[in-house]
């Protein structure tokens, strides 16, 4: 079921409930707020483990590291929360490098004034969202701003990822050829996080697809080897911006094909109500894999075998024309240029 959480910031459970300057001071409440409620729900370290480091080991061969910050607003939205948004955001940069997911880092920029009960919600939707995709949140950091000088609630992450192959995977990698595969409707997350924001009374088929990929990357990698070229998840600036970058990238052209793009029609209909183009809304449990045309009817297969892939479609192809090109094929016939998003489609996305 997707639905939105309650922002519960401005409501005082109990007298002790909010945020205060003092739980970011490192001193007896910062401990109670990292004691009582962030360490057992994100790790549940114990005392004796609680180190200004986290130590690593087990791992050889080559790492993946990113690191990524994030400001949505509102908080709470139909289909998850800035805590769920945050671990897959993370999980999902480096499954995009064909990695597997192993840790995370989280550091909270928590406002005064911001209430224990929404905290704990996110962080419990944080610590599932890690569950769910195989990681540990390993290390972390909190501080806490003045009333006005934040909003509520953005937190920083960071991931670590073990590359178990030798596959060249990466957005130079695209090559004449390949066809070009997504592994679901586009423009779920933007037009989800708008409805929230503006109070939109709109479907019930409208919800983030804010999810793990690492999973399905993991059975493409394994399925498809070195006729893998190319991961990357369509977020801000949605499927348009990510195909034009990759095209550049690996100076090559690309044409999309708009008939075969897949769009929910709830989504469809607010985009065409608001101006707004599904291409350019940015997406959070999507991905593009660039495949050798050879492997394309397997590649398909192993995306529509999963969870995450059951409306996978392809969406184009890959030519040796003007380096940076991509066209779209409309769906009466004609031929029009894509270029990368102009300007702030919709701020704070992620």
């Amino acid at each position: 079921m997707c639905y939105a959480l309650p922002f519960l910031g401005d409501v005082a459970i109990m007298n002790n409930d909010l945020i205060l300057l003092g739980h970011g001071s490192g001193g007896r409440l910062s401990h109670q707020l990292l004691d009582e409620l962030i360490i057992p729900l994100l790790s549940g370290t114990s005392a004796a483990g609680q180190n200004d480091a986290a130590l690593l080991d087990g791992i050889t061969g080559r790492l993946a590291f990113t690191t990524d910050t994030f400001v949505v607003d509102p908080i709470f939205f139909p289909g998850g929360t800035i805590g769920s948004l945050a671990v897959h955001g993370t999980v999902n940069d480096l499954a995009m490098m064909g990695a597997r997911p192993l840790w995370l880092s989280v550091g909270l920029i928590i406002e005064e004034g911001f209430s224990k009960e929404s905290l704990r919600v996110i962080l419990e939707d944080m610590r599932g969202a890690a569950d769910g995709a195989g990681v540990r949140i390993v290390t972390g950091d909190t501080k806490v701003v003045p009333r006005g000088k934040g909003d509520k609630l953005f937190i920083a992450t960071s991931g670590i990822g073990a590359v178990e192959h030798d596959l060249t995977i990466h957005g130079a990698n695209a090559q004449p050829g390949d066809v070009i595969i997504i592994n679901g409707t586009i423009g779920d997350h933007g037009i989800a996080v708008m409805a929230g924001r503006e109070g939109l009374e709109v479907s019930a088929e409208i919800c983030s697809d804010s999810a793990p990929l690492n999973g399905l990357t993991a059975e493409l990698v394994a399925s498809l080897g070195a006729d893998l070229h190319v991961l990357r998840d369509p977020t801000r600036g949605g499927v348009a911006t990510t195909i034009k970058e990759i095209a550049l990238q690996s100076s090559v052209t690309i044409r999309l094909r708009e008939e075969s793009l897949p769009v929910k029609p709830a989504v469809r209909g607010v985009c065409g109500i608001l101006g707004l183009d599904p291409l350019f809304v940015a997406n959070e449990g999507k991905l593009l894999a660039f495949v050798s045309s050879k492997v394309a009817d397997r590649a398909l297969a192993t995306f529509r075998a999963h969870p995450l892939g059951r409306d996978a479609a392809i969406i184009g192809t890959v030519g040796a024309g003007p380096a940076g090109r991509v066209d779209m094929e409309t769906v009466i016939g004609g031929i029009r240029a894509v270029e990368m998003l102009s300007g702030e489609q919709l701020p704070r996305i992620c």
